[in-house]
């Protein structure tokens, strides 16, 4: 069975909405000759709403929003770095120790001399252990306060 929608109108397959020139609504029944303006939709069987499809609803996501299993399939594919602090003899340790708790997030003061202590003693230190892009910008940090850093690429987790 198929059932002609215009608008509102629920309209029998016999039946075609056909507007004329001054006219606001003109039904021709019967055969008509002007079917441009039939809108047909098939159905089957009895079904409330008389063929009326509604709207479908579509979620959208916010821009530059991800879902939970996108934030944790990235950081499984990120492979942590580390953020390596060099030795050099132009620099106080005191300074350093500054430095440290100013670049990196969360750095206590004991942690900051450890890791100055070791650096100056091996040559070398791991500062931090974490994503590429943000072992980069700690390193930039580091180099814009006179430090000599590098990152390298880390086995294990962040």
């Amino acid at each position: 069975m198929e059932t002609a929608i215009r608008g509102r109108l629920s309209l029998s397959p016999n039946t075609v909405f056909n507007p004329k020139p001054g006219e606001k609504r003109s039904l021709c029944r019967g055969p008509c000759t002007n079917r441009g303006v039939l809108m047909a939709i098939s159905t089957t069987g009895p079904s409330k709403g008389g063929g009326i499809l509604e709207k479908p609803v579509i979620e959208r996501t916010t821009p530059g929003r991800e879902s939970e299993f996108d934030l944790r399939k990235s950081r499984k594919i990120a492979p942590p770095y580390r953020v390596m602090l060099h030795n050099d003899n132009y620099n106080k340790r005191e300074y350093v120790v500054q430095v440290l708790m100013k670049v990196i997030p969360g750095m206590t003061l004991d942690n900051a001399v450890n890791i100055m202590q070791e650096a100056h003693y091996n040559g070398l230190a791991v500062v931090i252990i974490c994503a590429q892009v943000d072992a980069e910008e700690h390193c930039l940090q580091l180099r814009g306060n006179g430090l000599l850093s590098s990152i390298e690429p880390a086995s294990g987790a962040c």
